[in-house]
Protein backbone atom coordinates (compact mmCIF):
# COMPACT_ATOMS: atom_id res chain seq x y z
CA UNK A 1 0.00 0.00 0.00
CA UNK A 2 1.29 3.19 -0.86
CA UNK A 3 2.50 6.11 1.85
CA UNK A 4 0.95 8.53 0.42
CA UNK A 5 -2.18 9.34 -1.50
CA UNK A 6 -2.06 11.58 -4.27
CA UNK A 7 -5.34 13.02 -5.56
CA UNK A 8 -4.18 15.64 -7.70
CA UNK A 9 -6.79 16.70 -9.95
CA UNK A 10 -7.17 19.17 -12.58
CA UNK A 11 -10.23 20.08 -11.34
CA UNK A 12 -8.88 19.64 -7.47
CA UNK A 13 -6.46 21.97 -8.55
CA UNK A 14 -8.82 24.66 -10.28
CA UNK A 15 -11.05 24.54 -6.80
CA UNK A 16 -8.22 25.10 -4.80
CA UNK A 17 -7.88 28.18 -6.72
CA UNK A 18 -11.37 29.54 -6.90
CA UNK A 19 -11.05 29.23 -3.02
CA UNK A 20 -7.15 31.10 -2.32
CA UNK A 21 -8.67 33.87 -4.86
CA UNK A 22 -11.53 34.20 -2.18
CA UNK A 23 -14.37 33.31 -4.45
CA UNK A 24 -16.91 31.51 -3.59
CA UNK A 25 -16.13 28.09 -2.44
CA UNK A 26 -18.68 25.08 -0.87
CA UNK A 27 -17.32 21.82 -0.41
CA UNK A 28 -19.86 19.19 -0.90
CA UNK A 29 -18.73 17.49 2.44
CA UNK A 30 -16.33 18.92 4.35
CA UNK A 31 -14.36 17.61 7.13
CA UNK A 32 -14.63 19.64 10.34
CA UNK A 33 -11.48 19.78 12.51
CA UNK A 34 -10.24 21.13 15.53
CA UNK A 35 -6.98 22.54 16.83
CA UNK A 36 -6.76 22.99 20.46
CA UNK A 37 -3.39 24.67 21.72
CA UNK A 38 -1.57 27.56 22.46
CA UNK A 39 0.55 29.66 21.24
CA UNK A 40 3.11 26.96 19.88
CA UNK A 41 -0.54 26.42 17.69
CA UNK A 42 -1.92 30.05 17.53
CA UNK A 43 1.20 31.15 16.02
CA UNK A 44 3.09 33.38 18.43
CA UNK A 45 6.33 34.99 17.54
CA UNK A 46 7.11 36.86 20.98
CA UNK A 47 10.35 39.56 19.86
CA UNK A 48 9.95 39.04 16.12
CA UNK A 49 7.70 39.52 13.18
CA UNK A 50 4.30 37.79 13.73
CA UNK A 51 3.53 37.04 10.34
CA UNK A 52 1.70 33.56 11.58
CA UNK A 53 -0.53 34.58 13.77
CA UNK A 54 -2.56 37.04 11.79
CA UNK A 55 -2.57 34.51 8.65
CA UNK A 56 -5.35 33.68 7.18
CA UNK A 57 -7.44 34.48 9.82
CA UNK A 58 -10.56 35.09 7.62
CA UNK A 59 -10.03 31.47 6.30
CA UNK A 60 -10.65 29.54 9.79
CA UNK A 61 -12.85 30.01 12.62
CA UNK A 62 -11.42 31.30 15.51
CA UNK A 63 -13.93 29.83 18.52
CA UNK A 64 -12.39 32.58 21.00
CA UNK A 65 -13.43 35.28 18.64
CA UNK A 66 -9.52 36.42 18.77
CA UNK A 67 -9.02 36.56 14.87
CA UNK A 68 -6.28 34.28 14.86
CA UNK A 69 -5.51 32.07 11.69
CA UNK A 70 -1.65 30.78 13.22
CA UNK A 71 -0.49 27.06 12.10
CA UNK A 72 -4.56 25.96 11.68
CA UNK A 73 -4.75 28.53 8.56
CA UNK A 74 -1.17 27.05 7.22
CA UNK A 75 -2.96 23.78 7.42
CA UNK A 76 -5.91 25.52 5.55
CA UNK A 77 -4.16 27.18 2.96
CA UNK A 78 -2.41 23.46 1.93
CA UNK A 79 -5.65 21.59 2.14
CA UNK A 80 -7.12 24.48 -0.20
CA UNK A 81 -4.02 24.33 -2.72
CA UNK A 82 -4.45 20.37 -2.88
CA UNK A 83 -8.22 20.63 -3.22
CA UNK A 84 -9.77 18.94 -0.36
CA UNK A 85 -12.68 19.99 1.94
CA UNK A 86 -11.61 21.35 5.38
CA UNK A 87 -13.68 23.35 7.74
CA UNK A 88 -11.03 24.35 10.38
CA UNK A 89 -11.71 25.51 13.58
CA UNK A 90 -9.18 26.32 16.63
CA UNK A 91 -9.68 27.02 20.04
CA UNK A 92 -6.65 28.19 21.73
CA UNK A 93 -5.25 30.72 24.41
CA UNK A 94 -1.71 31.71 25.28
CA UNK A 95 0.77 29.94 27.65
CA UNK A 96 -1.40 26.85 28.91
CA UNK A 97 -2.10 23.28 28.75
CA UNK A 98 -4.85 20.89 28.17
CA UNK A 99 -6.16 20.97 31.56
CA UNK A 100 -6.63 24.54 31.46
CA UNK A 101 -8.63 24.30 27.87
CA UNK A 102 -10.82 21.56 29.68
CA UNK A 103 -11.78 23.57 32.76
CA UNK A 104 -12.39 26.49 30.89
CA UNK A 105 -13.52 25.74 27.31
CA UNK A 106 -15.13 22.42 27.45
CA UNK A 107 -18.32 23.47 26.08
CA UNK A 108 -16.91 24.73 22.69
CA UNK A 109 -14.71 22.00 21.94
CA UNK A 110 -16.88 18.95 22.56
CA UNK A 111 -18.54 19.61 19.22
CA UNK A 112 -18.87 16.57 16.83
CA UNK A 113 -15.60 17.24 15.12
CA UNK A 114 -14.12 14.90 13.08
CA UNK A 115 -10.52 15.12 13.66
CA UNK A 116 -9.04 17.07 16.83
CA UNK A 117 -5.58 18.03 17.29
CA UNK A 118 -4.19 18.49 20.81
CA UNK A 119 -1.31 20.56 22.10
CA UNK A 120 -0.51 21.37 25.36
CA UNK A 121 1.99 22.84 27.70
CA UNK A 122 5.70 23.19 25.95
CA UNK A 123 7.59 21.33 28.72
CA UNK A 124 4.43 19.98 29.66
CA UNK A 125 3.97 20.72 32.61
CA UNK A 126 4.62 24.78 33.57
CA UNK A 127 4.88 23.86 37.30
CA UNK A 128 7.11 20.36 37.00
CA UNK A 129 9.04 20.59 33.41
CA UNK A 130 9.54 17.20 31.76
CA UNK A 131 6.26 15.30 33.90
CA UNK A 132 3.49 14.36 31.60
CA UNK A 133 1.12 13.47 34.31
CA UNK A 134 -1.19 16.52 33.61
CA UNK A 135 -0.96 16.01 29.63
CA UNK A 136 -1.98 12.21 30.52
CA UNK A 137 -4.88 13.05 32.69
CA UNK A 138 -6.65 15.83 30.40
CA UNK A 139 -5.51 14.41 27.10
CA UNK A 140 -8.03 11.45 28.01
CA UNK A 141 -10.49 13.49 29.67
CA UNK A 142 -10.37 15.48 26.66
CA UNK A 143 -10.85 12.54 24.37
CA UNK A 144 -13.70 10.86 26.57
CA UNK A 145 -15.57 14.41 25.86
CA UNK A 146 -15.03 14.03 22.31
CA UNK A 147 -16.05 11.30 21.63
CA UNK A 148 -19.00 11.35 23.50
CA UNK A 149 -20.00 13.88 20.97
CA UNK A 150 -19.15 11.85 17.85
CA UNK A 151 -17.66 8.25 18.55
CA UNK A 152 -15.60 8.63 14.72
CA UNK A 153 -13.91 11.35 16.07
CA UNK A 154 -9.90 10.94 15.26
CA UNK A 155 -7.61 12.22 18.10
CA UNK A 156 -4.43 13.29 17.01
CA UNK A 157 -1.32 14.86 19.88
CA UNK A 158 1.51 17.53 18.46
CA UNK A 159 4.55 16.79 20.09
CA UNK A 160 6.24 19.82 20.21
CA UNK A 161 10.04 21.15 19.63
CA UNK A 162 13.21 21.58 22.06
CA UNK A 163 12.61 25.26 23.58
CA UNK A 164 16.28 26.72 22.63
CA UNK A 165 15.71 28.92 26.04
CA UNK A 166 15.62 25.79 27.79
CA UNK A 167 18.13 24.40 26.77
CA UNK A 168 21.28 27.13 26.41
CA UNK A 169 20.39 29.44 29.15
CA UNK A 170 21.08 28.43 32.89
CA UNK A 171 17.29 28.73 34.11
CA UNK A 172 16.44 25.68 31.54
CA UNK A 173 15.33 22.46 32.49
CA UNK A 174 17.48 20.79 30.01
CA UNK A 175 20.35 22.97 30.58
CA UNK A 176 23.66 21.72 29.56
CA UNK A 177 21.84 18.57 27.75
CA UNK A 178 21.84 18.42 23.54
CA UNK A 179 18.99 20.41 21.48
CA UNK A 180 17.20 17.21 21.34
CA UNK A 181 16.50 15.82 24.80
CA UNK A 182 13.57 18.11 25.24
CA UNK A 183 11.91 17.26 21.93
CA UNK A 184 12.50 13.56 23.33
CA UNK A 185 10.99 13.84 26.63
CA UNK A 186 8.11 15.69 24.92
CA UNK A 187 7.28 12.88 22.83
CA UNK A 188 7.67 10.30 25.54
CA UNK A 189 4.75 12.48 27.30
CA UNK A 190 2.79 12.12 24.31
CA UNK A 191 2.98 9.01 23.26
CA UNK A 192 2.53 8.10 26.80
CA UNK A 193 -0.55 10.23 26.77
CA UNK A 194 -1.93 8.26 23.78
CA UNK A 195 -0.70 4.84 25.61
CA UNK A 196 -3.30 5.61 28.25
CA UNK A 197 -5.92 6.17 26.01
CA UNK A 198 -7.33 4.22 23.68
CA UNK A 199 -9.92 7.16 22.55
CA UNK A 200 -6.71 8.91 21.46
CA UNK A 201 -7.05 6.89 18.32
CA UNK A 202 -4.96 9.16 15.57
CA UNK A 203 -1.03 9.79 15.57
CA UNK A 204 1.24 11.41 17.85
CA UNK A 205 2.45 14.05 15.23
CA UNK A 206 6.35 14.19 15.75
CA UNK A 207 6.99 17.77 15.15
CA UNK A 208 9.76 17.96 17.68
CA UNK A 209 11.40 15.42 15.77
CA UNK A 210 11.02 17.35 12.51
CA UNK A 211 13.08 20.24 13.85
CA UNK A 212 15.93 17.60 14.93
CA UNK A 213 16.13 16.76 11.78
CA UNK A 214 16.63 20.01 10.36
CA UNK A 215 19.31 20.61 12.76
CA UNK A 216 20.70 17.44 11.96
CA UNK A 217 21.06 17.58 7.90
CA UNK A 218 22.41 21.33 8.32
CA UNK A 219 19.52 22.99 6.91
CA UNK A 220 18.49 24.81 10.81
CA UNK A 221 21.14 26.15 13.16
CA UNK A 222 20.79 24.80 16.53
CA UNK A 223 22.07 27.41 18.67
CA UNK A 224 20.23 30.76 18.16
CA UNK A 225 21.99 32.33 20.99
CA UNK A 226 25.94 32.40 19.12
CA UNK A 227 24.42 33.51 16.08
CA UNK A 228 23.41 31.91 12.75
CA UNK A 229 25.61 30.43 10.59
CA UNK A 230 25.19 31.83 6.88
CA UNK A 231 23.18 29.56 4.53
CA UNK A 232 20.74 28.09 7.55
CA UNK A 233 17.96 29.43 8.82
CA UNK A 234 17.02 30.12 12.69
CA UNK A 235 13.41 27.30 13.94
CA UNK A 236 13.28 29.89 16.71
CA UNK A 237 11.83 33.27 17.13
CA UNK A 238 14.48 35.55 18.78
CA UNK A 239 13.27 34.47 22.57
CA UNK A 240 14.52 31.11 21.38
CA UNK A 241 10.90 30.10 22.66
CA UNK A 242 8.45 30.08 19.97
CA UNK A 243 8.70 29.13 16.56
CA UNK A 244 9.71 31.58 13.32
CA UNK A 245 7.88 31.30 10.11
CA UNK A 246 10.34 28.50 9.25
CA UNK A 247 9.54 26.44 12.94
CA UNK A 248 5.88 27.32 12.06
CA UNK A 249 5.70 26.26 8.28
CA UNK A 250 7.45 22.81 9.61
CA UNK A 251 4.74 22.34 12.02
CA UNK A 252 2.04 23.02 9.80
CA UNK A 253 3.64 20.58 7.12
CA UNK A 254 3.83 17.81 9.58
CA UNK A 255 0.06 18.17 10.80
CA UNK A 256 -0.97 18.59 6.61
CA UNK A 257 0.88 15.30 6.00
CA UNK A 258 0.00 12.95 8.98
CA UNK A 259 -3.95 13.96 8.75
CA UNK A 260 -4.53 14.23 5.07
CA UNK A 261 -2.16 11.44 4.18
CA UNK A 262 -0.45 13.29 1.36
CA UNK A 263 2.96 13.68 0.75
CA UNK A 264 3.89 17.55 1.76
CA UNK A 265 6.68 17.69 -0.88
CA UNK A 266 3.90 17.55 -3.75
CA UNK A 267 2.93 21.07 -2.43
CA UNK A 268 5.63 22.42 -4.17
CA UNK A 269 8.41 25.48 -4.67
CA UNK A 270 5.18 27.92 -5.36
CA UNK A 271 3.28 27.15 -2.27
CA UNK A 272 1.35 29.95 -1.61
CA UNK A 273 1.83 30.76 2.48
CA UNK A 274 5.35 30.23 1.79
CA UNK A 275 5.52 32.96 -0.22
CA UNK A 276 3.17 34.86 2.04
CA UNK A 277 5.47 34.22 5.30
CA UNK A 278 8.92 35.31 3.31
CA UNK A 279 9.72 31.43 2.77
CA UNK A 280 11.87 31.41 -0.65
CA UNK A 281 10.94 28.63 -2.68
CA UNK A 282 13.93 26.40 -2.27
CA UNK A 283 13.81 26.88 1.53
CA UNK A 284 9.39 25.84 1.05
CA UNK A 285 10.67 22.92 -1.10
CA UNK A 286 13.49 21.54 2.18
CA UNK A 287 11.28 22.25 4.62
CA UNK A 288 8.65 19.72 2.91
CA UNK A 289 11.49 17.30 2.24
CA UNK A 290 12.01 17.54 5.81
CA UNK A 291 8.73 16.59 7.17
CA UNK A 292 7.95 13.98 4.23
CA UNK A 293 11.13 12.07 5.39
CA UNK A 294 10.05 12.60 9.07
CA UNK A 295 6.48 11.29 7.87
CA UNK A 296 7.91 8.16 5.82
CA UNK A 297 10.54 7.15 9.04
CA UNK A 298 10.32 3.68 9.88
CA UNK A 299 8.16 2.44 12.63
CA UNK A 300 10.79 0.61 14.87
CA UNK A 301 10.77 -3.10 14.74
CA UNK A 302 8.49 -5.41 17.45
CA UNK A 303 11.09 -6.81 20.28
CA UNK A 304 11.63 -10.18 20.21
CA UNK A 305 9.36 -10.82 23.76
CA UNK A 306 6.52 -8.87 22.01
CA UNK A 307 6.66 -11.20 19.38
CA UNK A 308 6.91 -14.04 21.67
CA UNK A 309 3.83 -12.81 23.25
CA UNK A 310 1.59 -12.25 20.21
CA UNK A 311 2.92 -15.69 19.16
CA UNK A 312 1.61 -17.15 22.59
CA UNK A 313 -1.67 -15.64 22.35
CA UNK A 314 -2.75 -16.80 19.27
CA UNK A 315 -1.63 -20.48 20.33
CA UNK A 316 -4.19 -19.99 23.31
CA UNK A 317 -6.74 -18.64 20.76
CA UNK A 318 -6.45 -21.19 18.31
CA UNK A 319 -6.21 -24.18 20.85
CA UNK A 320 -9.48 -22.71 22.59
CA UNK A 321 -11.17 -22.72 19.30
CA UNK A 322 -10.52 -26.23 18.57
CA UNK A 323 -7.90 -25.48 15.31
CA UNK A 324 -5.35 -27.90 14.96
CA UNK A 325 -1.95 -26.44 15.70
CA UNK A 326 0.39 -28.05 12.77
Amino acid sequence: MELWNRRTTRLAATAAVVCALGLHCTPASATSILFVGNSFTYGDAAGGPNLVMPFGAGTVTDLNGSNIGGVPALFKAFTMEKGLSYNVSLETHPGVGLDWHYNNKLAQITQPWDKVVLQSYSTLDGAHPGNPATLIQYSALLADALHAQNPAVKIYLDATWSRADQTYLPSGHWYGQPIDAMEKDVEAGYRAAKANSPLINGDVITTGAAWNRAIENGFADPNPYNGITPGQVDLWAPEGYHASVFGYYLEALMMFGDITGLDPRTLGGSEFAALALGITSAQAITLQEIAFEQLAASVPEPSSLALLLVASLSLIYVRRRGVQVL
